[in-house]
């Protein structure tokens, strides 16, 4: 199915076309690893994908990572966020006809409402934020929103006097910490806590989590801290071009009482990952964004970190 307004071409995205968008999210201003089809497809029996391609004069401009639900449109539910995906080109007028034809397109495949994950600009390496005028321009409704917490590494606060105590007790008790490829493991013990707290499992299971770093080895990386070579803490990283996030973070009992988590977090935000931009701890909000877990946040601003929001948009489709 194609649909045509004025300036703007849009298509389904096919099998075929899939070369032409890894190498466009590659080349993109706020495309990250997360939208290359090798990470996308990882769960695509749980997803009936509604991915598009956006073009103009017949040069392509956008990608809009999808799956559709009913008469719903998500960017993407698979995906922590989505949205438009465009180059350094992108300029706001063009932005607003490819809204235009996107809700043309929608209607006419019979979509009722499009709900917006839009990608924060800590990933963007160029200003992207075109898509969120179009979203207020077309009646968009802010419908959740979460708080994450990000360290900028030009601008980075001091450690909090309970993040130091924390590191240096941790320090004392002969820690190593060392990139490991036990993701089972780990996911084992980040389920423990899971289900003792909130009766959930993780997202990913170990075995996935193995097989997307190995396709993406330069940006799935797992970090643990061993004592006498038994796992305490440890934390998955998905590195993109201008961020280090905490995908999960997880330690076991014996692991908090040697204060293990503090000790790999210092490495990482201020070893590892010292140079990079931005560190992103991840999302501390429940309940759509309503439920602030203030004892998770409080760990991750004792090192520096203050609030960046993850947004989603409801826009009807009529």
């Amino acid at each position: 199915m194609t649909v045509k307004t004025l300036m703007v071409d849009i298509i389904k995205y096919e099998d075929s076309h899939k070369s032409l968008w890894n190498e466009f999210v590659a080349n993109s201003k706020n495309g990250t690893f997360l939208f290359n089809r090798n990470y996308m497809e990882y769960h695509s029996d749980r997803f009936q994908d509604f991915s598009l391609l956006i073009y103009n004069d017949n040069k392509l401009i956008g990608l809009f990572p999808a799956n559709v639900s009913g008469s719903t449109v998500v960017s993407h539910a698979g995906l922590t966020y989505g949205g438009v995906i465009s180059n350094s080109k992108m300029m706001t007028p063009l932005m607003l006809e490819i809204f235009a034809a996107l809700k043309h397109f929608l209607h006419s495949s019979g979509i009722k409402k499009l709900r917006y994950k839009a990608i924060p600009h800590i990933y963007h390496s160029f200003p992207a934020e075109e898509d969120l005028y179009a979203l207020f321009v077309n009646g968009a409704k802010l419908v959740r929103r979460d708080v994450s917490t990000s360290i900028f590494s030009a601008d980075k606060p001091p450690l909090s006097k309970g993040a130091k105590y924390g590191i240096s007790r941790g320090l004392k008790n002969d820690i190593e910490i060392r990139q490991s490829y036990d993701f089972e493991a780990f996911i084992d013990m980040e389920n423990v806590n899971l289900q003792r707290k909130y009766g959930v499992t993780a997202v990913h299971s170990g075995q996935e989590l193995r097989m997307l770093a190995e396709r993406f080895p330069e940006n799935i990386k797992l970090f643990c801290a061993y004592k006498n070579d038994k796992l305490l803490a440890g934390m998955v990283i998905y590195e993109t071009q201008n961020v280090a996030h905490a995908q999960y973070m997880a330690s076991n009992d014996e692991g908090k009482e040697a204060n293990a988590i503090y000790v790999v977090t210092n490495y990482i935000i201020n070893e590892l990952y010292k140079d990079k931009k931005v560190f992103d701890f991840g999302i501390s909000t429940e309940q759509e964004g309503r439920y602030l877990n203030e004892s998770l946040i409080a760990h991750k601003e004792r090192f520096g970190g203050r609030a960046t929001v993850y947004d989603t948009y409801e826009l009807d489709i009529s």
